[in-house]
């Protein structure tokens, strides 16, 4: 059995193909220019680039993982390209020349209208980004391949961090910056709004909700996240306690920083029922990520 990973280079593309490897099942990991670490080279939004990779592989699911995680306006067409296009390229391929094949698309939390309550799958969306505009059409894709026959998927993601985050991420430069105060560093580390509150969910357990997901044919749309909160200030006091270190030495708070949510959760009700609950904890997260 093969499974095809667009977006393969990434964190969720990684956690994915380990499960694969788990499963005895071969991971194709598709990416436009990271060739170190995928097994394909291929744009997703080239639509005869993924024909030619579905019909070569013929996967039994074919997950869209890629984009560019930005709601930055700048990104509108770079987003548009690779999860609007993206979408309907791998589901037009699979309906021409390999109706078997099951397909999931990532969505996001940010797609939907945010009142600061939980979230789930059944919430109305908002068009608040260019990357919202992008997952909300992709989801409607996925809705009209479905009535086509296609076993599409769509899991609404919420935060989720691993060690293969980058720095421009703020957890990523908390742990970057813990490990140089730790290596003798006297550094002032500036983040923005310490009180935002946001789900620290191990995207290794993530990429679990996403299997279980797809590996069953009654739920078709779900909401994959922890449903806990935990604030940026928690986060980088967990950090620094790990080094036993007071955090308030080294950190300064960007008074004038106007964030683009104050709490961003989930209602993971509908995968809780599928038996799925995230393992890692908070702490533990922030230990694996110092290591």
């Amino acid at each position: 059995m093969i499974y095809l990973i667009f977006g393969g280079s990434g964190q969720d593309g990684y956690y994915i193909s380990e499960l694969c490897r788990e499963r005895g099942i071969i991971p194709i990991r598709v990416s436009r220019s990271n060739r170190e670490y995928v097994e394909e080279i291929g744009d997703v939004s080239d639509l005869e680039a993924v024909l030619k990779l579905v019909k070569k592989y013929k996967p039994g699911i074919i997950f869209h993982l890629a984009a560019n995680s930005t709601t930055n306006h700048e990104a509108l067409f770079e987003n548009h390209q690779t999860i609007s296009t993206g979408t309907l390229n791998i589901l037009e391929s699979v309906c021409k020349v390999s109706p078997h094949t099951k397909v999931f698309i990532a969505g996001s939390g940010v797609q939907f209208k945010n009142k600061g309550c939980p979230i789930s799958e059944k919430d109305e969306f908002e068009a608040s980004s260019a990357y919202a505009v992008s997952r909300i059409h992709s989801v409607y894709a996925a809705r009209y391949y479905r009535k086509l026959g296609l076993k599409v998927y769509v899991g609404y993601l919420f935060h989720h961090e691993s060690p293969l985050r980058t720095s421009r991420h703020v957890s990523k430069k908390v742990v970057e910056a813990v490990r140089r105060i730790q290596s003798g560093s006297n550094e002032k580390v500036e983040i923005g709004d310490l009180s935002v509150e946001k789900e620290w969910t191990f995207a290794g357990d993530i990429a679990e909700g996403i299997m279980k997901l797809v590996h069953q044919d009654s739920i078709f749309e779900a909401v994959i996240g922890s449903g806990e909160v935990h604030t940026i200030g928690e986060w980088v006091k967990v950090c620094f306690e790990e080094i036993g270190k007071d955090w308030k030495e080294y950190v300064v708070e960007k008074k004038e920083f106007k964030p683009e949510y104050k709490r961003l959760v989930s209602n993971p009700e509908t995968m809780f029922s599928l038996g799925w609950r995230p393992k890692v904890s908070f702490r533990e997260l922030a230990q694996l990520m110092l290591k």
